[in-house]
């Protein structure tokens, strides 16, 4: 465009026609210089990750971030994502023989050695009683399935219970079996988090799909989904089955975010266009995810959302802005306005516009904050 209007200058323009076509030429090539374009992007990615942290997101990702922009289903855990994580004992039945103080012995000693959240529970049930709790050996974790080691000589496991047709829908539950032999059966209750169902609301209205993933018993699953009212929901996976879950979803042109908290959902985590974990998670999650919530707060997911529509939004008009000064400023350095004005645009002045253009996008990016529900 600059060698062009040089051209053109040179043999339309006025005697003598060379300083003109100079001039012209160099306003070209400096009102031409693209820092609006290669700002326009960066800037609202920047500003957005900065405005995020302060609202509780952290984006490890800044393409998975900008992918949530555009994802239509949101799946979701149900331990430690919906429901608080911190799962109290209520209930134990055990095997004749077996009295229930010595089940949550031998329950909580194995126990020890794992993160679960039932963990937790268990421990604190037998720190309630001050059971003497043991050390376990040959310890082993089966993601989704339970845990096994040897304690005090015995085998010792703890698993995946059902719960039963006469237990309410809403409780876990996890069977004790010593050297194979089921011991006694515990049950649990998980409280949803105060914010759950506005959560599930706000994504609703925001036109995303709301999905339940677990590895509970399927008709705890559907309970829970149908308090939040959830129409989807799958219980009863394991970490494997989440992520081809997630897989399936994707396959079908679903474009998937995945929000957990615990080692069970790093493979969906991992899978999805875009990972959010809950910063009071586990480590494995965490590093999985592209985006943390801080805190642990699950209102955060709907911020991400919104904070990712609008970044997306940002840069498009940022990309308007520059191409637009670009445009602009380019035909008036060519010389557009002189047939009709005699004006031109000096050097100095192209400069100038050419800074404004930056600062146009620099501000329009600064504009950006997340919108809190």
């Amino acid at each position: 465009m600059a060698a062009l209007t040089f051209v053109l200058w040179l043999w339309w323009g006025p005697t003598p026609s060379w300083p003109r076509a100079v001039l012209n030429a160099v306003s070209v090539l400096v009102v031409a210089c693209p820092c609006a374009l290669g700002l326009a992007t960066p800037m609202s990615i920047t500003v957005a990750l900065g405005r995020g942290a302060r609202a509780g997101v952290l984006v490890r990702n800044a393409e998975a971030f900008q992918k949530l922009a555009s994802v239509d289903t949101l799946a979701f855990d149900k331990t430690g994502t919906l429901t608080e994580g911190r799962p109290r004992l209520v209930d134990l039945q055990t095997e004749p023989g077996v009295s229930p103080d010595d089940a949550l012995r031998w329950a909580a000693s194995l126990e020890r050695g794992s993160e679960h959240p039932l963990a937790r529970a268990f421990l604190e049930a037998a720190r309630a009683k001050a059971l003497s709790l043991s050390e376990p050996a040959d310890f082993q974790n089966v993601p989704g399935q339970g845990i096994s080691g040897t304690v005090d000589g015995h085998r010792v496991e703890v698993g995946r219970g059902d719960p039963g047709p006469n237990a309410p829908l809403d409780r876990l539950s996890a069977d004790l079996r010593i050297d194979g032999r089921r011991a006694a059966r515990f049950f649990f209750e998980d409280p949803l988090r105060p914010n759950a169902l506005a959560v599930v609301a706000a994504l609703k209205s925001l036109g995303l799909r709301p999905l339940l993933l677990s590895g509970d018993a399927p008709a705890a699953v559907r309970a829970l989904a149908d308090r939040l009212g959830i129409a989807e929901a799958r219980g009863g996976l394991s970490p494997e089955g989440k992520r081809d879950a997630v897989r399936e979803l994707k396959a079908a042109g679903a474009r998937v975010a995945m929000a957990g908290d615990g080692v069970n959902d790093a493979p969906a985590l991992a899978e999805a266009d875009a990972g959010l974990a809950l910063g009071t998670g586990t480590d494995v999650a965490i590093q999985t995810a592209d985006i943390v919530l801080l805190k642990g707060d699950l209102i955060g997911a709907v911020r991400a959302v919104r904070l990712a529509r609008d970044t997306l939004t940002n840069i498009r008009q940022n990309l308007f802005f520059a191409f637009f000064y670009n445009l602009l400023g380019v035909a008036i350095a060519a010389g557009a306005l002189y047939p009709l004005t005699g004006l031109f645009l000096s050097p100095m002045i192209a400069g100038a516009a050419m800074s404004l253009s930056s600062l146009s996008v620099i501000g329009n990016a600064l504009r950006l904050a997340p919108k809190l529900p």
